[in-house]
């Protein structure tokens, strides 16, 4: 008799073997780590963010160890949506055909949502797409972040990836709201899937001997045990104001 795997999860686009799935820009794309770990005892994994043009991201130093964690500010460092579409994705598709893939979609603009959307979700090993409204370290007006933080251009930026993906959009919310439920409710009326929880926090390091931040960026994005409480007290109410699965 074959025995039932308890720890299989179904959620719409995604039937996982396991709810194990490394976060996007802790993974890259797959293949950087695949010499150290068979991938396909993973239950997914969500690629690097991929944006429409190559992005060279932001100047070093980019990380910083805090006490509980680490600070990050890479920039979205990508090759583009079409390299990876012609090199990464394939590659993946070749070694691992069983992985699902879940593509992490950023931008700058509602139609480049539209656009990275509507190409990554035609490669046969993505099945779903989680939508970057929330990143914290884009020098670019702030833009990341903004979109994340105000509920109507959180609405119109899940609405365009939405209407033109062919797979669930899953969207990142960002922790650096004051109100996450309000964003929630947002992007739940434009169509998202679910949401995944939670991008990082703000924060930064100072060197004491220069008396400057340790990161050029001055900023990044912290992650790491600190902030698992503040991520669960997030989810928490993202779950009682909502139905939708959080991954």
């Amino acid at each position: 008799m074959k025995s039932e795997n308890r720890l299989a999860i179904s959620l719409p686009g995604l039937d996982l073997k396991n709810p194990i799935i490394p976060a996007s820009g802790c993974f890259g794309f797959g293949q950087e780590y695949s010499k150290y770990y068979d991938l396909d005892k993973l239950g997914s994994i969500m690629i690097k963010a991929t944006t429409a043009n190559p992005r060279f991201g932001n100047p070093t130093p980019r990380v910083a160890e805090t006490p509980s964690g680490m600070l990050n500010a890479i920039g979205l460092q990508n090759p583009g949506v079409d390299a990876v579409l012609s090199e990464k994705l394939p590659w993946l598709q070749e070694h691992y055909p069983e992985l699902p893939i879940i593509a992490n979609v950023a931008g700058f603009s509602n139609e480049e949502y539209a656009e990275v959307s509507h190409k990554i979700s035609k490669a046969s090993n993505v099945k779903a797409i989680e939508l970057n409204i929330s990143c914290p370290n884009v020098d670019h007006g702030n833009n990341g972040l903004l979109i994340g933080q105000v509920p109507e251009l959180a609405y119109a930026a899940v609405k365009a990836s939405v209407s033109h993906s062919d797979v669930p959009v899953y969207v990142k919310l960002t922790p650096s709201v004051a109100d996450i439920t309000s964003v929630a409710k947002a992007v739940e009326d434009a169509g998202a899937t679910g949401f995944t929880m939670i991008n990082t926090l703000v924060g930064t390091r100072y060197d004491l001997a220069t008396r400057k931040p340790i990161i050029a960026n001055g900023q990044g994005g912290m992650s790491g045990p600190a902030v698992f409480p503040v991520a669960l007290k997030l989810i928490r109410q993202v779950a009682l104001a909502s139905d939708l699965p959080i991954i």
